[in-house]
């Protein structure tokens, strides 16, 4: 089994011993009981990870030895996902599983038929949320590199993202090709740039612009996704597509 995973500022990582404390060490020494001579990876979240072994405990950190420090390379192509707004907890939800299934940027986005609307300060508590999930989902899928939640999106924004993608995807439910079947670039551009529509679909004037960026439209399969699966389900295709996975 791989160590569990935290997280530290990238400075600390220089240091031959490193002390664990505040919430993270909190995490380690009473959530998860590390104990002395176990294993943990501390990572920085942007690639760089160290290899350690717990010397000491205590009630509120631990502390580790580096053995060795690795720095994961950023895979390729890079996946992002445009994800429309979703009731409930369902953003978060599909955040969680994204970020478990190896997405590199989230893209959170208003479309015309979310029925969920991020206004105010409303927009920097979701955001918090999202982000949040995505460091927790993370740790728990062992990823030195977490994914980055860009600030919410609207139409021109997912417009442009898609003009400049290597490969950009819509998916549709009335789309004509398979997103299996897709030839997916692998060089070191701007990588793939799929979208994830509301709960009650794209709009025509969506689409539209989605089709005037040079997106192609996709579909995932016979059966309708929510919003909040649909894009672990397409991740899943575009990691054995591109050989991620």
């Amino acid at each position: 089994m791989t160590p569990p995973v935290f997280l530290v500022d990238t400075a600390d990582l220089a240091a031959d011993t490193i002390t664990l404390a505040g919430p993270e060490g909190h995490h380690a020494a009473v959530v998860r009981r590390i104990r002395a001579g176990e294993t943990v990876d501390l990572a920085d979240g942007l690639g760089l990870r160290a290899r350690c072994t717990v010397v000491d405990t205590a009630k509120d950190h631990i502390v580790c030895r580096v053995l060795e420090r690795v720095d994961d390379p950023a895979p390729r192509p890079r996946l992002t996902v445009v994800q429309a707004l979703a009731k409930g907890d369902r953003g978060e939800t599909a955040v969680e599983m994204m970020t478990e299934a190896g997405v590199d940027v989230i893209v959170p986005w208003t479309a015309e038929r979310s029925i969920t609307r991020w206004k105010g300060d409303r927009t920097a508590k979701s955001l918090a949320k999202w982000r949040a999930t995505a460091r927790e989902a993370g740790k728990q899928a062992r990823r030195a590199r977490l994914p980055e939640v860009t600030d919410l999106a609207d139409r021109t924004a997912v417009a442009d993202l898609l003009a400049t993608a290597d490969l950009g995807l819509v998916l549709h439910e009335d789309a004509d090709r398979r997103l299996s079947e897709m030839t997916v670039p692998a060089g070191d551009g701007t990588g793939v740039v799929l979208v994830v529509g509301p709960e009650g679909g794209f709009s025509d004037a969506e689409l539209d612009a989605f089709d005037r960026a040079g997106a192609v439209r996709a579909l995932l399969g016979p059966s309708v996704l929510r919003t909040s699966t649909a894009g672990v389900a397409a991740l899943a295709v575009l990691q054995t597509r591109t050989g991620r996975w």
